[in-house]
């Protein structure tokens, strides 16, 4: 599958959704990353497992520099599994329900891990409930059969990921600082919820 062609088809499965700036800078990584794992003819549901082991062996090793690169791998895994399966041609409804509670899994160890560093439990607790509120609120609006809630926020994945390896690594250079990226997490994901509850009203609105 050619490069333009792979835009194409992500796009139509992301609402429409214009492939331009950061977005297109990281799906042309994606697309070189994925390539080769195409002509192996490897699955993208197994991308999706190893996303899951490399998840909970970043709270195995949450005090240690292989929990920063686990962490890293985990996020990359989640990142290129659906762009194998566009390569591929097997993009599938079941593929994306085990995307998304693979996704789910990791960020509990992503939470479990804020936790096991130092960070405070009840902080973690809110910020991880509102970021699975917020994919819930999404994966249900479109399950009902709305049009798909794609706002992007200022605390996705990718985001939730970085603000883990800061405290991460606060933690390990044993600086001060642990906290405060935990309250920064809480706050941002908080936020988010209230920008994507907006946008699900919104959608809810225009098709009633």
């Amino acid at each position: 599958m050619k490069r333009d062609n792979f835009f194409a088809q992500w796009s139509e499965l992301h609402g429409g959704a214009t492939v331009s700036g950061v977005v297109r800078g990281w799906l042309t990584i994606s697309y070189a990353l994925v390539k080769p794992l195409a002509l192996m003819r490897i699955s993208p549901s197994a991308i999706s497992l190893l996303g899951l082991l490399f998840g909970v062996l970043t709270w195995i090793q949450s005090e240690t520099i292989f929990g920063l690169i686990f962490l890293a791998l985990s996020l990359i895994a989640d990142g290129i599994d659906g762009s194998l399966a566009i390569i591929r041609e097997r993009v599938s409804t079941w593929g994306g329900h085990l995307d998304s509670v693979i996704d789910r899994v990791v960020e509990f160890f992503w939470a479990l891990t804020f936790v096991r560093i130092g960070a405070p439990v009840i902080v973690v607790g809110i910020a991880w409930c509102a970021a699975l509120t917020q994919e819930y609120v999404r994966a249900r609006a479109a399950g009902l059969g709305y049009r798909s809630i794609e706002v992007i926020t200022v605390c996705e994945r990718p985001v939730r990921a970085i603000l883990l390896a800061f405290a991460m690594i606060a933690h390990l250079s044993h600086h001060r600082g642990l906290n405060e990226v935990a309250w920064i997490w809480m706050a941002l994901q908080v936020g988010s919820l209230v920008v994507v509850l907006r946008d699900a009203y919104a959608a809810l609105r225009t098709n009633n």
